[in-house]
């Protein structure tokens, strides 16, 4: 199968390409994107020379690896990765790009009628909508990387009839042992040190905020077709039960597994079709090995969002990933305090009128504007401070 991966040089990617070095009669490489990583591209192709389609953020870049390498076609800049996507020739598109930059990657995959393994989930948090029509109207196949979704997958692969209750599982983040009031002195560094996962530092903070988890539950809605009121999450210290599927008969079925997303990721490239292990058990109590917590909305506020995106979906979605990988960026910046994160998301929801219908020009457009409300609003109280 051909394949063509965005985000090679990113923690999900650099794991890819693991699983292509060992399936190298399954899978060919035929290009990649590295954003500003340009000093992994000499890598990849000594070992995929059937790589031709290159993208890079930098014109400069650009111009020196296309001077370098004339066989190979390169490309940058937005328009580049439009050209990237209709250019290269590929079955499969592997999208591990992180943040809103992925979701026009998948539409014109699924627009093309190709397969898409997506660990993008802003895809689907921001784009869902758009992404059902296309996979409705016959258009292309997704299969999800995130290890959480994966698990779903492979339990309602097993057993789809008789589905009580679809059951994410969250590590809690790096501050899962800390109080709100403890929060107000954490640091970036901090929250990075992720206690069972080892990630890109956006989707840690996000793990430590618990946004990614409700990015999550937005996947699972649009991935498996439950309603909000089906799909639940509950702490799981360890991150070996990756989630799991509830049955009205009150039994259990999980994926258990260490933390690693090799396993995902090689799942969603062999579409499914490798052998995979799924538990049955009729109570947590029988996991004794591992720990489970409810979850504590009042903890994880962030959460809440989940649920009115759902109901209000529209633009409600573009709206809160822009908010929030603003206010990220400006924590890893040191330009606001870890509890800011969920006041510039909140302010700037409040204060941004929802839609109901959006194609992909109108969500363009309200994510450049919300993104520039958000930074307004992190300048205005950094001044007041």
């Amino acid at each position: 199968m051909d394949l063509l991966l965005l985000g090679a040089s990113g923690s999900i990617g650099r794991q890819t390409i693991d699983i292509l070095k060992n399936n190298r009669q399954t899978f060919s490489l035929m290009g990649f994107s590295v954003g500003h990583k340009t000093r992994y591209i000499s890598k990849l192709i000594r070992l995929f020379p059937e790589a031709k389609h290159i993208y890079m953020q930098s014109a400069q870049s650009y111009r020196w690896y296309k001077d370098k390498y004339p066989s190979i076609n390169f490309y940058f800049g937005k328009e580049g990765l439009q050209q990237l996507l209709n250019n290269a020739s590929y079955d499969m598109l592997v999208n591990a790009l992180v943040g809103f930059v992925g979701l026009e990657p998948t539409l014109i995959a699924l627009e093309n009628n190709k397969k898409v393994a997506l660990a993008n989930k802003e895809s689907l948090v921001v784009g869902g909508d758009l992404i059902l029509k296309l996979l409705d109207s016959g258009k292309g196949t997704i299969y999800p990387i995130d290890s959480e979704h994966s698990a779903v997958y492979k339990c309602l692969k097993v057993q789809d009839k008789n589905v009580d209750k679809i059951i994410l599982t969250a590590s809690g983040g790096a501050f899962r042992n800390l109080s709100l009031s403890e929060l107000n002195n954490v640091t970036s560094a901090d929250a990075l040190r992720h206690p069972t996962w080892k990630m890109g530092p956006k989707i840690t903070i996000d793990c430590a905020t618990m946004m990614n988890k409700c990015f999550e539950v937005v996947e699972a809605f649009y991935l498996f077709r439950y309603p909000y009121r089906k799909i639940g999450v509950i702490l799981h210290d360890e991150s070996y039960v990756h989630s799991m599927v509830r049955y009205k008969d009150g039994y259990y079925r999980a994926e258990i597994n260490r933390p690693d997303m090799h396993n995902p990721i090689e799942f969603a490239l062999f579409e499914g079709e490798i052998p995979f292990t799924t538990y049955s058990f009729q109570s947590l109590e029988e996991l004794d090995k591992f720990h489970f917590h409810q979850l504590d909305y009042s903890r994880y506020p962030l959460m809440k969002h989940a649920e009115k995106l759902l109901k209000h979906r529209g633009s409600y979605g573009t709206v809160l990933n822009a908010a929030n990988e603003v206010a990220v960026h400006a924590f890893l910046n040191s330009q606001i305090s870890f509890l800011d994160i969920e006041k510039v998301i909140d302010y700037v929801i409040r204060h941004t009128r929802i839609l109901k219908d959006v194609n992909y020009e109108k969500i363009c457009q309200i994510d450049k504007k919300t993104r520039q409300k958000a930074n307004k609003i992190i300048k205005l109280w950094s001044k007041m401070s």
